[in-house]
């Protein structure tokens, strides 16, 4: 529970961090959008009131009251413009009907340039200029302005904390789907790092307690010989599986596709089946190679494939009993090339095939290894594009077998093996 809550914490924190960036970005965007459609309507509203007065400097005598001026075919209310005529001499001459009761704040000749000026509470935008020899004073209410300026402050209010909180979930989903592996290849670690220390731990107890108890007191000579054997059964099963451990990190580390080649299985398996006549013969068991077909030549590293072979013929020899028989095959399926062991030994269940190839994971309770053999095989089998194809054999054991992309096809138009050619066989 404390490593799902690892992820979970650690994707909270993610995406919290996502959302606040967002958030400070979306905090700026908001401002400089605002900022941008106030002034840019605010320069409509200019635009608006440069367009009345030169169309009322145009009317030589300027606009009369009730008459709105303004440019040609401009309605009132399109534009709902005030203005305010001054003679040269200063004194008041006329003004729309709107701004008859207002009194302009300032001095009507400062007002030139388009600025803001505040009317019984209401902004206004005004601009100044000669028409004719009056001076007029055009002006428009911010209101419109300051309406659409808080209409889209209070849309992005509304879709900030929407947006947010489909980042903060969006970037939580992300961050666990992310962290999730990482996770689970640091519990593998972990977990392999436990076993590891287990399965060593063991043999090493044995040959420390071994030691201590020769160490005690003398013993005779037939007490060393059962020591020694035992320490050096110990000794052996540590080399094995350091071994494994060795090999195992190196193929993890080196780069796979650097070290393919074409390899022929059939030649593979017969030059393992040849390495373990002698522990078959010990054993009385007895151990065939078939190769069938005319080309078996997939894509691989020799020392890879050569490994996976001997750990397939290892585990068939250790778990076939005495005058049991174990069956090598290589033959050439379409496209494909298949390598096939079985064994007449217990077999694997099928509820536990799924299981065989984890780490440290045994099929039986049979002593004598460390689980790691199928684990290994299965990186090569992944590493070299191959199938497994686990099952149960014939004489009612195990059946190993693997399918790989064939590299070499025979070319077309040549003549395949006559039936009166015989496969190559080898029994020990």
């Amino acid at each position: 529970m404390a490593r799902v809550d690892l992820v979970r914490s650690g994707a909270q924190r993610v995406a919290l961090a996502a959302t606040g960036i967002v958030a400070a970005l979306y905090l700026l965007i908001a401002v400089a959008v605002v900022l941008i459609v106030t002034h840019n309507l605010t320069s409509n509203v200019d635009s608006t009131l440069s367009s009345w007065l030169g169309s009322m400097a145009k009317q030589r005598g300027g606009p009369t009251r009730g008459n709105p001026g303004g440019p040609p075919g401009m309605q009132r209310f399109d534009a709902p413009v005030l203005w305010w005529t001054f003679h040269p001499d200063g004194n008041y001459a006329d003004s729309s009907a709107e701004a008859a009761n207002i009194t302009l704040p300032v001095p009507y000749n400062r007002i030139k340039d388009p600025q803001t000026i505040t009317v019984s509470g209401v902004d206004l935008r005004v601009m100044g200029g000669l028409t004719s020899d009056d001076w007029t004073v055009v002006g428009q209410s911010m209101n419109s302005v300051y309406q659409a300026r808080g209409n889209l402050i209070q849309a992005e209010l509304l879709i900030g904390p929407a947006l947010l909180l489909v980042v903060f979930m969006g970037a939580l989903t992300i961050g666990r789907r992310v962290a999730a592996p990482i996770e689970q290849a640091r519990r593998r670690q972990m977990d392999f790092t436990a076993n590891a220390s287990h399965e060593l731990r063991t043999p090493l107890a044995v040959i420390q307690a071994q030691t201590s108890l020769a160490l005690s007191q003398p013993r005779d000579g037939e007490w060393y010989q059962r020591a020694f054997t035992r320490v050096n059964q110990e000794s052996q099963r540590m080399r094995r599986l350091v071994d494994d451990l060795l090999w195992l990190a190196r193929f993890e580390s080196m780069p796979h596709s650097d070290r393919s080649e074409p390899v022929d299985v059939g030649v593979m398996a017969q030059q393992a089946v040849d390495r373990f006549a002698a522990v078959a013969e010990a054993r009385h068991q007895r151990l065939t190679v078939r190769i069938s077909g005319d080309s078996h030549v997939i894509a691989a590293s020799p020392e890879w494939l050569d490994h996976l072979v001997g750990v397939l013929l290892d585990n068939a020899c250790k778990y076939t009993p005495e005058r049991g028989a174990i069956d090598v095959r290589v033959a050439a399926e379409g496209n494909r090339i298949k390598l096939v062991v079985d064994d007449s030994g217990p077999g694997i269940p099928a509820e536990q095939r799924g299981e065989i190839f984890e780490r440290f994971r045994r099929a039986t309770d049979q002593p004598g290894g460390a689980g790691l053999g199928l684990a290994i095989a299965d990186a090569v089998v992944r590493a070299t594009n191959g199938r497994w194809e686990v099952g149960s054999s014939a004489a009612g054991g195990a059946s190993m077998a693997v399918t790989w992309p064939r590299l070499l096809a025979r070319p077309a138009g040549t003549r395949a093996a006559t039936p009166e050619t015989p496969p190559a066989l080898g029994t020990f």
